[in-house]
């Protein structure tokens, strides 16, 4: 692959060295920030040799290359005639980039608080479903103690739930999570509750305003944003051996009151007022509500908007106790699902047939992005066929007032139980708009049709075949395609909880881009070579290392996701790029509380590169690993 006209070519579609305001490069991909994101020709891209993928993401642009991004940045650096960490010169392109960089501000700090305490409320949710189904088959009576304990654990994270984001929320701030935990206690102490319900409370003589905190939202967020500020200028004033005493009372003292008398009241307010509006929407607009939510959810999804949608998900279900969107994300994705099965009924090409089932399979059980970026949107039609059976599926739900009763991790197959209410006929309603999603989408592509072209192998070409007259230090070593591949067991570089890719926060990893393999949510702060090889690559942040085993398996560890941003801020390296490794030796140390206090996950992916010499990845079946125990083999 020639580097130069590579670099030219990325040059020119995205949009020329005018467009260009900065590029650095991590890893894996080249991060632009463009003048103009229009201007970037995204479709050709995506179909240019050498080029892995595209997206959006935190107001950048990004273009995956593989390990041989080094390479290609200093091509595409040497091409242009200016510094390309210039400032923009143009007023009217940077008050448009605040603008983007402010949105995507707003839809990262939204995601950022709800998305970690998901599992605690789906997993509550789920039991509050079980429960109603023992109940509704009359397994289990509702005057029972087994009755009100399981109630209890299913309602447990709905009425703390404001501690549960006071902590998410604080650690998205960057503030201390435990005065944010302590501020949401006191605003919801027993004391507190009953004296609020009495009535004619006051404050140091100013009257608070009566409201209940329990199983709300925006309050207790809006309290911990302004917390945060407290707390830091608190600290910033305060000598360093009395802030352990100071930061936290003050903080306490200060924002407790405020919220009861202000914050709180005002959050309540929004809170009541927003679930009540969506009501109020789906109760006396329900089908063009459902037409256009189930319509829209999958570009909602590819925007990141739909970012927005769950503090108000998640509202709904605490004040209102049940959520009508949660049941038009479900028929989007069945749709999703649908559309790439509409594929492989039409397709003549026997590996498109198998990908359009397998990722349609998959879109079903609720994860989508394989079917919608490797299939749907690939050949265009499907995906419009897919919004449609949305909107569609979406109506029906509408008409028959569909709910969800449960919040759930994955609006798929396996979530039905979300549906299950003191009435039957919700889940039976469910089920049939699920199956209509599925059949209009899959009638619709069938229908339509769709270009079958010979795609550009550069996907499938590894990304890490280099000339060999290139530095150890910006590439792989040379695997070629007669190279016998073997199986490669590949042991836990990281102690920690074992996560599925689809769960990190990246569309390349999680859409298996880049490779295959597994993620892991560290628990300490140190990464151990996974196989006996060389060191071929080191990210100059820290965050990344490249590895290529003495079988030619060529791996990727990469340590937090965005941390190429930190510019090697709590990082410590301990090999160099060319050294020879065994399973255990050490390669990197990292600060991993101090990096998720500036913000950024820690979830670190595994990953086999070279994925086309190998024909699956067989999981050693561990939710937790330590150092060295066998993760994953690759099998040849």
């Amino acid at each position: 692959m020639d580097k130069q006209q590579l670099s030219k070519d990325i040059l020119k579609l995205v949009g020329g060295e005018e467009n260009i305001d900065q590029v650095t490069h991590c890893m894996t991909r080249l991060r632009f920030n463009l003048n103009d994101n229009k201007k970037a020709d995204k479709a050709t891209l995506k179909n240019t040799p050498g080029v892995m993928g595209v997206m959006e993401n935190g107001g950048q642009f990004q273009v995956i290359i593989g390990n041989d991004v080094p390479v290609v940045y200093n091509a595409l650096v040497g091409n242009m005639s200016k510094s390309p960490n210039a400032d923009a010169s143009s007023g009217a392109a940077s008050g448009e980039k605040q603008k983007k960089n402010v949105i995507s501000a707003l839809f990262d700090f939204i995601s950022g608080v709800f998305t970690p305490i998901l599992p605690a409320i789906t997993g509550a949710g789920m039991i509050k479903g079980i429960v109603a189904i023992l109940v509704a088959v009359g397994w289990l009576s509702d005057k029972s103690s087994t009755y009100t304990i399981l109630s209890a654990i299913g309602d447990g994270a709905f009425y703390f739930l404001p501690i549960i984001l006071a902590i998410s929320a604080a650690r998205k701030l960057g503030s201390n999570m435990f005065i944010a935990a302590a501020l949401a206690a006191g605003i919801m102490h027993p004391t507190i509750t009953a004296l609020l319900a009495a009535g004619d409370t006051t404050f140091i003589g100013i009257k608070v305003i009566a409201a209940s905190y329990s199983s709300t939202v925006i309050p207790i967020i809006l309290a911990v944003w302004i917390a945060s500020y407290v707390e830091k200028a608190i600290d910033r004033i305060t000598h360093a051996s009395l802030k352990l005493l100071v930061v936290p009372t003050v903080t306490l003292l200060i924002m407790v009151p405020v919220t009861l008398m202000t914050v709180g009241p005002l959050g309540t307010v929004l809170g009541n007022g927003l679930s009540g509006g969506i009501s109020w929407l789906f109760e006396n607009m329900s089908i063009f509500a459902s037409i256009l939510i189930g319509g829209t959810m999958s570009l909602l999804i590819i925007t990141g908007m739909h970012y927005a949608l769950l503090p108000i998900v998640v509202g709904s279900m605490t004040t209102l106790g049940y959520d009508f969107i949660i049941p038009l994300m479900f028929a989007a994705n069945l749709a999703q699902g649908g559309a790439a099965f509409g594929v492989g009924l039409r397709s003549k090409n026997s590996k498109t047939k198998s990908l359009a089932y397998s990722t349609g399979l998959t879109a079903v059980m609720g994860i989508t992005e394989p079917a919608m970026y490797g299939i749907n949107m690939k050949f265009k039609k499907p995906f419009i066929a897919a919004l449609i059976g949305g909107a569609v599926a979406g109506a029906f739900m509408g008409i028959f007032n569909v709910r969800s009763y449960v919040i759930t991790g994955l609006a798929g197959l396996p979530s039905i139980a979300a549906f299950i209410s003191p009435a039957i006929s919700t889940l039976l309603f469910a089920l049939a708009g699920g199956v209509i999603a599925i059949v209009a989408a899959a009638i619709l592509t069938y229908i339509l049709g769709f270009q079958e072209e010979d795609a550009p192998q550069a996907a499938s070409t590894s990304a890490a075949t280099v000339p060999a007259k290139e530095s150890v230090k910006e590439s792989a070593p040379v695997v070629t395609e007669e190279t016998k591949a073997q199986d490669e067991q590949v042991f836990s570089p990281i102690t920690g909880e074992v996560r599925p890719l689809s769960e990190v926060p990246d569309p390349a990893f999680a859409e298996e881009i880049m490779g295959k393999g597994f993620a892991i949510q560290p628990a300490e702060g140190r990464v151990v070579s996974p196989i006996n090889g060389t060191v071929f690559s080191l990210s100059k942040s820290g965050h990344a290392i490249g590895l290529v085993s003495d079988t030619g398996a060529e791996m990727l560890i990469h340590i937090g996701i965005d941390t190429v941003k930190l510019k090697g801020q709590f990082f410590s390296p301990k090999v160099q790029a060319g050294a020879k490794v065994s399973v255990g030796d050490v390669l990197m140390e990292f600060d991993r509380e101090e990096i998720e206090k500036a913000g950024y996950t820690t979830i670190t992916p595994v990953i086999i590169t070279n994925m086309h010499q190998y024909t699956s990845i067989e999981s050693a079946g561990r939710t937790t690993v330590k150092e060295q125990e066998l993760l994953f083999t690759a099998k040849a």
